[in-house]
């Protein structure tokens, strides 16, 4: 991509001739009115409105507004200014300088990303640890040299269109100070992984991650997530966690660790892509709010999931990043074996897998020459054609492509966007697409969770539009505390989405997932616009978003 001044229209545009969200049915004219202050009543959802943005923030709001000398104009007739989204966890932290890569998240009106998702980041350390274990989630990062959070965030600055928040990620403080090593804690090493916590979160991070299903944060306990919680407590920051022992049906168990977690630390928390039946979240969310640990929480519109292989299949012991392990373990008949039969039962004893797991795992990302024919064909299609068995097949790809390796997972019985959004309307959800841009057959939730959410679930009915904007980015700014985005109102950074309701739409499909959203053709990031009739402009207005 070819980078254009970022000064070249100065942060100023006048979006003219389309109309504004109401919130809650109101028309909120300045930051204060978003916050107890009086708003005229309308029975449209939307409002005609002009938008005057002046030196990268919103200066005024209203019909027929004068156009100041030197302000470019965008005509916005028949569409909706809406604040830019914020993707609540995005594994495009290492990703966002690729053109492909901004264009797919601004042609879903997303602005800013926050990064460092699941306990896993370069950041602190060399990076390593991460390219080691999520280069098939993450992706290598470009220039990333061992600065800490403070590197990451100045990579961000000026390098895309797009603004990179990012969270600190609690699996790579454990590395850092203990490797792999399954054993609790002393407390001189948590002592220094709250140093690390600490110094990253001054820094700029607006948190911590965990990612308790993934080594080495499966190894840490309540006590010692708690203990690094206190650092994110004491600045006011917000804790994220992939909880522990899966989701679905089990979601409570790892509610129940997280309201422990809080309990020990004071700190707000809030919960990964959270797709548990709506009556279990519902319920489980109620009683911990009325206990004093309330929680928010983020959802992709889709019922099949992505991970890592090695983290479906393989043992803990086995799926340690780095390392020959498996390769090692599988190299006698015995051996090969006895990891055939362990990953045999890991699978079966899942409730979303069960007997026809490996028709339930479609391959997304296999760098391993020998099978990389296989990327977007289920498990067991591929073991036929490769005339072996899955599990079998299963362990030859991960040695091959060194545990690198992707896949989508669908669920038995998929929920339908009736059953789905009551889910996304409990106040305390937030969209997050945990997308994955990595290789050429991702799950589609990367190029279409926000066009679906407004596509799908807004002009469907099933969220009003107020509540999807409040859900698609006032809510994560708010929770992370990302300063003043999130709403079209006075004072407010000019990070906005021009949106068609009648057309946005998703195109992604899991045969085709890399098809890019319609509806939104332009959209302006601090006041410039970044994306013009549907295209780049080569204007690189994003920044790292410090902790506010």
């Amino acid at each position: 991509m070819t980078g254009s001044d970022i000064h070249e229209d100065g942060g100023s545009v006048l979006l003219r001739g389309g109309s504004v969200v109401a919130r809650d049915g109101s028309a909120p004219r300045d930051l204060s009115a978003l916050h107890g202050g009086s708003a005229t009543q309308g029975r449209s959802p939307f409002e005609r409105a002009d938008v005057l943005v002046e030196h990268g923030r919103i200066t005024a709001v209203g019909a027929d507004l004068p156009v100041p000398g030197g302000v470019r104009t965008i005509d916005c007739a028949a569409r909706v200014v809406m604040p830019g989204f914020v993707d609540a966890h995005s594994h495009a932290g290492s990703l966002v300088t690729e053109p492909q890569i901004q264009l797919a998240l601004l042609r879903q009106g997303v602005t800013t990303i926050v990064s460092g998702q699941d306990g896993v980041s370069p950041a602190p350390g060399d990076g390593s640890y991460a390219s080691g274990y999520f280069a098939a989630i993450d992706g290598p990062h470009p220039t990333y040299t061992g600065g800490g959070v403070e590197e990451l965030l100045a990579h961000a600055d000026g390098t895309s269109a797009v603004n990179v928040a990012t969270l600190v990620p609690a699996g790579t403080v454990r590395h850092e100070v203990m490797g792999n090593d399954p054993r609790p804690a002393s407390p001189d090493e948590i002592d220094a992984m709250r140093g690390l916590v600490r110094a990253e979160l001054a820094a700029g991070a607006v948190g911590l991650a965990t990612g308790l299903d993934y080594v080495p944060g499966l190894f840490a306990d309540a006590s010692e997530i708690g203990a690094l919680c206190r650092e994110v407590a004491a600045v006011d920051g917000l804790y994220v966690t992939h909880m522990r022992g899966g989701y679905e049906a089990n979601a409570r168990a790892g509610l129940d660790e997280i309201a422990v977690i809080i309990a020990a630390s004071g700190v707000r928390a809030h919960v990964s892509h959270l797709h548990a039946p709506v009556d279990t979240a519902r319920t489980a969310l109620a009683e911990l709010a009325a206990a004093g640990a309330p929680m928010t929480f983020d959802a992709y519109p889709y019922s099949r999931g992505c991970t890592i292989l090695s983290m479906l299949v393989l043992p803990p012991d086995l799926a340690v990043p780095g390392t020959d392990d498996l390769a090692r373990a599988t190299s006698t008949d015995g051996g090969r074996a006895a990891v055939h039969a362990a990953v045999v039962a890991r699978v079966t004893a899942r409730a979303d897998l069960g007997d026809s797991w490996a028709s339930q795992i479609t391959l997304s990302h296999v760098p391993g020459a020998g099978f990389h024919r296989y990327q977007g064909v289920t498990l067991a299609d591929a073991a036929t054609d490769h005339g072996t068995d899955p599990a079998s097949l299963a362990i030859d790809l991960l040695v091959e492509s060194g545990l690198q390796v992707t896949a989508i997972m669908r669920v038995p019985h998929p929920r339908t966007p009736d059953e789905l959004a009551p889910l996304y309307r409990l106040p305390g959800h937030m969209a997050g697409s945990d997308g994955i841009f990595v290789g050429s057959h991702p799950h589609p939730r990367a190029y279409g969770t926000f066009a679906k959410y407004l596509g799908d679930f807004a002009r469907a009915g099933l969220l009003t539009w107020a509540d999807t904007i409040r859900h698609c980015s006032t809510n994560a700014v708010e929770a992370h505390r990302l300063g003043g985005r999130g709403v079209v109102a006075v004072g407010a950074v000019a990070d906005l989405a021009v949106v068609d309701p009648a057309t946005v739409a998703a195109r992604s499909t899991y045969e085709d997932p890399m098809q890019l959203a319609v509806g939104i053709d332009d959209v302006v990031v601090a006041g410039h616009r970044v994306l013009a009739d549907g295209a780049l402009t080569g204007i690189r207005a994003g920044r790292g978003v410090r902790r506010h």
